[in-house]
């Protein structure tokens, strides 16, 4: 009976010998426990530049002008919703603050 128990043990070993000397010599990582591990997306290329040459250049970003505008037309529908009285209430007068009963 220990016979067959000392087989499975040195047949074991040597399945472990082999696959830790497979994982050395082709370069791989040996997970034994079977665990979750980020080596397989650490391991592909990155492709950020790849991604953002697809899109054009953004002239919003960089022209000032353009910029000012949106923040002008921003400004403008603000003081519109504040006339009607639906902008934005005073620091410490919002929906919480009424309901603290402060």
């Amino acid at each position: 009976m220990s016979f067959g128990g000392l087989k499975n043990l040195l047949a074991k070993a040597a399945s472990v010998g082999v696959t830790e000397a497979r994982a050395r010599i082709f370069g791989h990582i040996l997970n034994p426990t079977g665990k979750r591990s980020a080596h397989k997306l650490l391991r592909k290329k990155l492709i950020g530049e790849k991604v953002a040459s697809w899109y054009p250049y953004d002239i919003k970003r960089e022209d000032p002008l353009v910029m000012a505008r949106k923040e002008q037309e921003r400004l403008n529908r603000l003081e519109m919703l504040k006339r009607r009285g639906k902008g934005p209430p005073k620091k410490g007068q919002g929906k919480r603050a009424k309901k603290s009963g402060r």
